[in-house]
């Protein structure tokens, strides 16, 4: 298989995994609704972000450390999924507050690098991902890549990333739904909050021992 139809084929493979609802896509429609839609797409850059880091980690084989080294992996799963139900516990204690617009007089730069890291946080918090972009490049990728391709992936994978969330950002910070959310803020929030929280909280048990549960 040539080079090009290498790449085409692991572009589609992560599009799936990017489309797929999960904390990501939580966050940054929530953002854009109700913030602005300069704060979604400040978020969807930091999703962009988390996608290269993934990439660019799975390209170098980081992840079969992952799988090797089972309580580095199991560690980072626990500190993820603490991390999703901390933001899911803050959206649910926000529920019943006015609505939290970026203050005007705030610098932009300001507001926008916090959306740029809740949104990097929110994609590095699951490093299943990580191991979702390792299983597709052991699967598609040749034995011996040419250098080009390895070069190619990482920015195709923040405009996958980015791109993707910010046709969430756009959609979601229009009239229509932002006047939704104004009038159900509080059903909505706390949906999202237990959404977050619930994902966080799967990733937490999975990685602790089964016998608990027993």
């Amino acid at each position: 298989m040539s080079s090009i139809a290498v790449f085409f084929s692991i572009v589609a493979a992560l599009a799936i995994g990017a489309i797929s609802p999960g904390p990501s896509f939580v966050l940054v429609s929530r953002i854009a609704v109700s913030r602005s839609r300069s704060a979604g797409l400040a978020a969807a850059l930091g999703m962009g972000a988390g996608g290269v880091i993934f990439a660019s980690l799975a390209l170098l084989g980081l992840n079969a450390l992952l799988m090797q080294v089972e309580w580095l992996y199991l560690g980072l799963k626990i500190a993820g999924g603490l991390y999703l139900i901390y933001l899911g516990i803050r959206i649910w204690r926000g529920a019943s507050e006015g609505l939290a617009l970026d203050a005007p007089a705030s610098p932009a730069s300001m507001a926008a690098g916090r959306n740029f890291w809740f949104g990097l946080g929110t994609q590095l918090s699951n490093p299943k991902t990580a191991i979702y972009y390792g299983s597709i490049f052991a699967a598609l990728l040749p034995a011996d890549p040419a250098r080009g391709l390895m070069f190619a992936v990482p920015p195709a994978v923040f405009l996958l990333e980015a791109g993707w969330y910010t046709i969430v950002a756009i959609a979601f910070s229009s009239n229509r739904p932002r006047a939704l959310y104004l009038r159900s803020k509080r059903w909505i929030d706390r949906v999202a909050g237990v959404v977050m929280g619930a994902l966080g909280a799967r990733l937490v048990t999975e990685s602790l021992p089964r016998h608990i549960w027993r």
